[in-house]
């Protein structure tokens, strides 16, 4: 994960500051109803949004029956999510495009290093008793451990929901810290688990602590829960992320997961970030988006941007119609288009 701020080193845990926080839950509800009842993006330049959304995929599979040659097709699709001739009409040709990063469970990080080779596409590796986080702390250690030494270069760990539910802040943070020193150099992504935290506020101030601890990016979920990234949580951890900004210094990233398969959605997510944090949240060093299966909608919702119409069933489509989020073609499409700050050429940048 290449970066060109400060890593957030952590601080001292603040409990004046935890226990003092306060959520305005109807004005979050109103804040993120504004991106749910309007077009998030204008539609000449959702193209370049959506290559951007692209470069900010963490490429997941956390399944039970993962195999090498699972994890060795995701690679493949990480190393190039788009064909070269959709690149060129989209006037990227000669660029490379890759994910974020490719995630996996801990025993299929040499898989997924070994496919990457060359490619500079991190290995993210879930630890810590993922997902549940109850299994005995030697143990969700010696996880972490397992992982960087198979060469991941980003950990996502949990954390117990537990110490969140019941106010012991300082063992989570005592906790998460032993955690931050076990990754060493890999940079460590939190999972809140949000669905399972009680109330925003509490979001908010799991939020806190996990910056207080020293991670590298808060995550809003598993996956795994019945309720996993939702914009209300989002912003509340988005606005935990500013505040801790402008107390201390630190830039931290943020990681929605769970849920998130259409281009639409990702859109909404990236606008939070645009209008929330600035333009540079919404690259990959800083926003990252864990997904399975939403870079076959973002395929999809480009070849339509292209042609003007969906790709046969077997290529990701459907017939000539209009109901996606790209709903019509170009009129032109080139390199010195700029999409609400974003060039195309400089999507990946």
């Amino acid at each position: 994960m290449t970066s060109n701020h400060t890593r957030n080193p952590g601080t001292p845990l603040d409990l004046d500051w935890v226990m003092g926080a306060h959520i305005n839950k109807s004005a979050v509800e109103r804040r993120t109803a504004t991106l749910t009842g309007r077009r998030t993006v204008k539609k000449d330049w959702q193209a370049a949004w959506l290559l951007r959304a692209i470069t900010n995929i963490d490429l997941t599979t956390l399944a039970g029956d993962d195999t090498p040659g699972r994890v060795h097709r995701l690679c493949a699709k990480a190393k190039q999510p788009l064909r070269p001739d959709m690149l060129e009409k989209l006037g990227l040709n000669g660029e490379r495009i890759t994910v974020g990063a490719v995630c996996v469970y801990p025993n299929r990080v040499a898989d997924a290093v070994h496919a990457l080779q060359g490619s500079n596409i991190p290995v993210a590796s879930v630890a810590t008793g993922f997902p549940a986080g109850q299994t005995p702390l030697p143990q969700r250690i010696q996880e972490i451990e397992q992982a960087v030494e198979a060469g991941a270069k980003e950990i996502d760990v949990v954390i117990a929901r537990n110490y969140v539910l019941t106010g012991d802040w300082q063992a989570m943070y005592d906790e998460l810290q032993q955690f931050r020193k076990a990754c060493g150099d890999a940079h460590m992504k939190t999972i809140l688990a949000t669905g399972e935290l009680g109330s925003l506020k509490q979001v908010y101030q799991a939020s806190l602590v996990s910056m207080m601890a020293g991670s590298d990016f808060i995550k809003t979920s598993t996956g795994k829960e019945p309720t996993n990234a939702t914009l209300e949580v989002s912003l509340v951890m988005i606005r935990a992320l500013r505040d801790y900004l402008d107390r201390f210094g630190y830039k931290v990233g943020f990681k929605p997961a769970g849920g998130i398969s259409s281009a639409k959605q990702a859109m909404a997510w990236q606008s939070l970030m645009k209008e929330e944090l600035g333009d540079e949240w919404l690259k990959n060093d800083l926003f990252r988006i864990g997904a399975s299966s939403l870079l076959t909608d973002i395929e999809r919702q480009l070849y339509h941007y292209i042609t003007g119409h969906y790709a046969a069933k077997h290529r990701g489509g459907g017939e000539r119609k209009k109901d996606g989020v790209l709903d019509t073609p170009p009129k032109a499409f080139g390199a010195t288009h700029h999409q609400d700050g974003i060039k195309v050429r400089d999507v990946y940048s």
